[in-house]
């Protein structure tokens, strides 16, 4: 095994015992001296994300990731606020879940634990070392991080400091762990070290995904790309439609929770259309759709079927005319990855029916897709979102890093 892999992980399992025990004021005086410390030394990590971005663009990075890579005083000074926002949540380590007593007089009860140490696979926006840390430390999970090499002189900084700030506060050393070794080779045996890892989440696109799905040994919850898709049913506002849309699609175009392709039912096309495509190409949005698109958006080009299926992460759109609701469900079953779903539309049915039948971590009625977040969701951060079915699925909050540890209290009971 890699010896900085062998090294973090025994921190990081050592720790982990010892988290357990650390009380909440501990835990939270940590957070705070973190956010507090983030922004004080804003302009350590500037310094450091500028060599990330210059490299990024050296080595043609486009400008849609070298956006989700990019650290300015407000965006760090948000990250900060996440962290605070994790520090004011309810600790729900120690929670008794429930309790109940047998005939023969035992006690049983469910005690909500840490799962142990957590690992995370990551690629470029370094604003994930800062919320996983911080969702890890204050669920009494030690951590282990490995981001991609575009954000490495970044993740280097941003740990140092929560490291110092962490550590003086009293929580564990080796509770805060960073992988500087980006090869792919670290990642794949980060992925098989059973007896260190407790769980391990991936945050990323489709290879990265597919890679952690195909190679880890140890526990995963797959947070799947995001193929997300708008729906403007016939019932549609046309002008909160047109909102929606431009929103989910170009507002951060480089996230997993923006729009990637735009279902448009057939009753509203000629109206609607023509609408959207003008307001989406004044923001330099590559339309790409079907034979009633192109006939309606001039500037439209031909979709295949490959585009319906591809998270583009830029200002690349897909558009498909739907006869109908059922259809608008039928093509995101399909082609969706099970991340977030929208309808626009007036009509309380077509509505239900959406909500119901739509296949993902979440689905949303008159309202953007880029709110699948756990901040937006006042989960104060997030260190994943879940498209599985299993353990946890959405944007994965405290409860999400946490198992049940039965405890039973008897009187000397033995079993006949």
């Amino acid at each position: 095994m890699n010896k900085e892999l062998l090294e973090k992980g025994t921190l990081a399992r050592n720790a982990a015992y010892k988290l357990v025990s650390v009380p909440t004021p501990v835990k939270d005086r940590a957070l705070d001296a973190i956010a507090e410390a983030l922004i004080l030394r804003a302009e350590e990590i500037i310094a450091a994300n500028e060599i990330d971005i210059e490299n990024a663009r050296a080595n043609g990075t486009r400008e849609a990731m070298i956006d989700r890579l990019t650290l300015t005083h407000e965006r760090i000074a948000g990250i900060a606020e996440g962290v605070r926002q994790v520090r004011a949540l309810n600790d729900p380590i120690g929670e008794t879940v429930k309790m109940w007593k047998r005939p023969n007089g035992l006690e049983i009860g469910q005690k909500r634990v840490p799962l142990g140490v957590i690992a995370i696979i990551y690629e470029a926006r370094p604003n994930v070392t800062v919320d996983a840390a911080a969702l890890c430390l204050k669920t009494s999970n030690a951590c282990i991080l490995r981001g991609g090499s575009e954000a490495i002189n970044s993740n280097r900084a941003i740990m140092r400091i929560m490291q110092d700030a962490a550590y003086m506060a009293g929580i564990p050393e080796g509770a805060l762990n960073i992988i500087e070794d980006t090869s792919r080779k670290t990642a794949t045996e980060l992925m098989q070290m059973n007896g260190y890892i407790d769980l391990l989440i991936p945050r990323g696109g489709k290879g990265l995904i597919k890679s952690v799905v195909e190679n880890a040994t140890v526990p995963v919850v797959e947070t799947a790309a995001g193929n997300c898709h708008v729906y403007v049913d016939g019932d549609a506002d046309i002008d909160m439609a047109i909102e929606i849309v431009m929103n989910a699609k170009v507002q951060r175009p480089s996230v997993c929770n923006a729009a990637e392709t735009l279902l448009v039912d057939a009753a509203i096309a000629d109206k609607f259309l023509p609408a959207i495509c003008t307001a989406l190409k004044a923001h330099n949005v590559e339309i790409r759709g079907d034979e009633k698109t192109l006939s309606l958006c001039s500037d439209a080009i031909p979709a295949t079927d490959e585009d319906y299926y591809t998270e583009y992460n830029d200002y690349i759109i897909a558009v498909k005319v739907v006869n109908g609701v059922d259809e608008a469900i039928a093509h995101i079953n399909k082609y969706n990855t099970k991340h977030s779903e929208a309808i626009v539309t007036n009509n309380y049915e077509h509505s239900m029916k959406f909500l119901n039948e739509v296949d993902a971590a979440a689905v949303y009625v008159n309202a953007s897709t880029r709110f699948t977040d756990g901040f937006e969701f006042g989960f104060g951060a997030e260190i994943g979102i879940s498209t599985q079915k299993m353990h946890a699925r959405g944007p994965m909050g405290l409860e999400a890093l946490t198992s049940i540890k039965y405890v039973i209290f008897g009187n000397g009971q033995i079993r006949q």
